[in-house]
């Protein structure tokens, strides 16, 4: 070997072991950077379609909120959204992504009752906390799931509203119901039914609606006839909205009531639910608020418009989880304790849950006003 080939070899080597050095120390540098990144506290939502905008916006003006306070412990709430719209099963695949690929602490849902069942079963098996943010289905309780919770009144407890306020209070004789076949809405009629059967009072007189224009004016012509003296609704809220222009048309002046689900603004805007203002009766937790609710300057400001009751009850939801999460920490066991023994002042009033999850208290029947049932001030 020459003196200029073993020269060019020694200088390959320590150019190949400088080399070799840099490249530890930038993947030490690397590895250090990524153990100083602060991993979010991710929290999962699943809407019903890419549409349903109005829980999303409220659970990110909670989760903002919380990052701004510090977060949990410094690292920050990370909010995931999945949409479970696409055939059926989709919401229980996207429950199972959100655990195992994004890793979430909990999941809150704002669906219907069919596609909550779904990711309750999923919570079920991965012990994972599902709250629910919006369907009233009662059977979401009643396996006594440890794992499910929910911040909105289910069915059973707005019927029962709904019989006392109709029945005794304003004691209305001939109550007709209106109904279509949707999963929500029949649920809803079931429990309604089921209550005034218990209360001793007479069935309601039943109608049916597919949806048609055609439908929905002979069911016009149908409850003028059998002379009404109150209608309670079990529909889609576009259906009611048309109902109660239908009935204002016509000058059939009754008391309309129904539950919560028609005021869904996600289906029905905020200039349509002006015809309902004052028109339909709805059941609601005691909302005590004496002042302007600063939840709702945050989101008009936000988004720009007032939240409306889909946007509210998320708000309450993402806060609950947070709450809990803030509490006990990520361990899910702890998690489920404390939202177990949680009692949180929500915008819409105070929430605690019983031994099968679901929201506890008392109910009133009130108008709507802008929206969502009427603030009563003390």
């Amino acid at each position: 070997m020459t003196n200029k080939v073993y020269k060019r070899l020694t200088m390959f080597r320590i150019y190949f072991l400088f080399l070799f050095a840099a490249i530890l120390v930038f993947d030490g540098h690397t590895q250090s950077n990524q153990e100083q990144t602060v991993r979010p506290v991710k929290i999962g939502l699943l809407i019903s379609d890419k549409k349903s905008v109005a829980a999303k916006n409220g659970a990110e003006l909670a989760i903002s909120e919380a990052n701004e306070k510090g977060g949990f412990n410094g690292r920050p709430f990370e909010l995931v959204v999945r949409s479970m719209e696409g055939p059926w099963g989709t919401g229980a695949k996207e429950a199972v992504n959100m655990i195992f690929n994004d890793e979430v602490c909990a999941i809150m849902g704002s669906t219907d009752g069919r596609n909550a069942h779904l990711v309750e079963q999923v919570a079920t098996k991965s012990h994972v906390i599902f709250l629910s943010a919006w369907a009233g289905d009662p059977t979401l309780s009643q396996a006594f799931v440890p794992w499910f919770f929910s911040c909105v009144p289910n069915n059973n407890q707005q019927a029962s509203a709904l019989v006392e306020e109709i029945c005794r209070k304003q004691n209305i004789s001939r109550v007709g119901m209106v109904s279509d076949q949707e999963y929500d809405s029949q649920s809803a009629l079931k429990s309604f039914l089921k209550k005034v059967k218990m209360a001793g009072k007479p069935d309601p007189v039943q109608f049916s609606l597919d949806g048609s224009d055609r439908d929905l004016a002979d069911l016009l012509n149908q409850m003028a006839k059998a002379d009404l003296k109150g209608a309670v609704l079990f529909v889609k809220p576009e259906s009611a909205l048309k109902i109660i222009q239908q009935m204002q048309a016509k000058n059939m002046n009754i008391p309309v009531f129904s539950t919560l689900s028609v005021l869904d603004e996600n289906k029905v805007s905020n200039s349509e639910m002006k015809t309902m203002e004052n028109r339909i009766q709805v059941t609601s937790s005691p909302w005590l608020k004496t002042k302007r609710s600063p939840f709702n300057d945050e989101f008009q400001k936000k988004y720009g418009n007032v939240p409306g009751t889909v946007a509210t009850f998320a708000y309450d939801g993402m806060n609950l989880l947070i709450e809990a999460i803030k509490k006990s920490g990520l361990d899910r066991e702890k998690i489920q304790k404390g939202l177990s023994e949680i009692h949180y002042e929500g915008v819409t009033g105070l929430i605690q849950f019983d031994q099968k999850g679901n929201r506890s208290g008392s109910l009133i029947v009130t108008p709507v006003k802008k929206g969502s049932p009427a603030i009563l001030e003390k």
